[in-house]
């Protein structure tokens, strides 16, 4: 089941255009992704029946930045769009606390969409995901998510990416806009029905 999934997935990028975009050949993209193949054992079937994604691949924002990544988004015939455009993407780091592996690709481990916290404010929420020992996802972790499975995103239950910010007091968020997958921003001291905040349990590495 798990080696299925890994292979749907890196198929997936594959015939999204990953490959071309990096500048690599697909065998040598798949040659550079299928190190972390083995990291899988870290994740269990069960997540899903608890309504969490065992894993996804994320490629690294130096190889695909978040802008270009969301216009290969697609869910239910909807490509994705960002309101941020790639100069300003760029702009929102990792929080104090989160280090990326190395290498052009990692897995993010036991995701979470944060439906539990649905109306919380995300200056609120990363302290509960905190609290839980996880982590919050970012901005490029949450396209990755919804690369793989667009049709977790759904109409009034989006969610933050509380891992990314820029220095101000915005947070970005994936929600529907007009039927299409939307990477936006918010502010961090306002509560929306309609938004989460997503968290993992693990990031692994090749």
């Amino acid at each position: 089941m798990i080696d299925n999934e890994f292979d749907r997935q890196v198929q997936n990028l594959i015939s999204k255009g990953y490959p071309e975009i990096m500048g690599l050949e697909a065998e040598e993209f798949m040659k550079q992704i299928e190190p972390l193949r083995e990291k899988t054992k870290f994740t269990e079937d069960k997540y899903e029946e608890l309504g969490r994604i065992p894993f996804v691949i994320v490629i690294k924002s130096d190889w695909m930045n978040g802008e270009r990544a969301m216009q290969l988004v697609e869910r239910q015939n909807k490509k994705g769009f960002s309101v941020l455009d790639a100069e300003e993407v760029q702009r929102f780091k990792p929080i104090e606390g989160i280090e990326l592996p190395g290498g052009m690709a990692y897995l993010v481990i036991d995701i979470d969409t944060g439906k539990e916290t649905r109306n919380i404010t995300p200056n609120e929420a990363i302290q509960i995901i905190s609290n839980e020992s996880r982590s919050p996802l970012t901005l490029e972790e949450g396209v990755a998510l919804i690369t793989h499975y667009p049709d977790i995103l759904m109409k009034n239950n989006g969610f933050y990416l509380l891992g990314s910010r820029c220095g101000d007091k915005r947070v970005t968020a994936l929600w529907i806009s007009e039927n299409k997958p939307k990477l936006g921003w918010c502010w961090a001291g306002n509560p929306h029905t309609w938004l989460g905040s997503a968290s993992c349990s693990l990031r692994a590495g090749i």
